[in-house]
């Protein structure tokens, strides 16, 4: 990696390269509280021009499935023949089955409208020249339509800092700010949080950030079962 690693958090900036290990990814840190970047790994990856969401896409659509009232966390939908879930258990599963009726009961205006509300689509970042806006589109994709946008992110591309954007909201509680990379002694000295948009959905973070965290505890258990499967 060609990174200019000066500006990052020395701390952070070894954790996170610890953490992306040998996978080819970018890691971008950031206070949830502020909207400060504290390291950015693979900074060619991170200031690309977007790549499908895949999974990544379901807590949008989550979030906008509860907010239009569209779903609770216990609606119920079928999956398959014998197979049923709860929103917790999609995202925790990451079911495309079960988002992709969420797409299509919402729509794709909606669909879209949210993802463009929570960022996608244009610059995370504040002064970040590198940065590109990724893209939603402005009509269904022609692969898979609605149903497929919602599962996989089909006609979406989303940046890395786009991505940790929408996490830290998530991880705050409903605050999207602008994300901040101060590279000065003047900057990093005179830093304040920008706010981009406020969002009133606690009472709906709470149910995707439970699906969240089950889908790492799921992934977690399902690789130490394979590691112990191959021992």
């Amino acid at each position: 990696m060609d990174d200019i690693t000066a500006d990052d958090d020395p701390i952070v900036r070894q954790a996170a390269v610890k953490a992306l290990g040998r996978y080819n990814g970018s890691v971008v840190a950031i206070d949830p509280l502020n909207g400060r970047i504290l390291s950015i790994v693979n900074q060619k990856l991170a200031f690309s021009a977007g790549f499908i969401p895949c999974s990544t896409i379901k807590p949008v659509i989550a979030l906008a499935a509860l907010n239009e009232g569209v779903v609770t966390r216990d609606t119920v939908i079928r999956v398959s023949r014998r197979k049923s879930l709860s929103l917790t258990e999609a995202i925790a599963h990451s079911n495309n089955k079960y988002f992709e009726e969420l797409g299509r009961r919402m729509g794709f205006d909606i669909v879209a409208g949210y993802a463009r509300m929570l960022g996608l689509g244009e610059l995370s970042g504040y002064e970040i020249p590198e940065e590109q806006p990724g893209k939603v589109p402005n009509e269904p994709p022609k692969r898979g339509g609605v149903a497929r946008m919602s599962s996989f992110g089909e006609g979406i591309q989303m940046t890395p800092l786009q991505l940790g954007a929408l996490a830290s909201t998530i991880a705050n509680g409903g605050t999207l700010y602008y994300l901040q990379y101060p590279r000065t002694t003047e900057a990093k000295e005179n830093f304040e949080p920008r706010i981009k948009r406020t969002f009133e959905i606690d009472s709906q973070i709470g149910d995707v950030r439970e699906g969240m965290l089950a889908a790492v505890l799921h992934g977690t258990a399902r690789r130490s079962y394979i590691s112990d499967d191959e021992q």
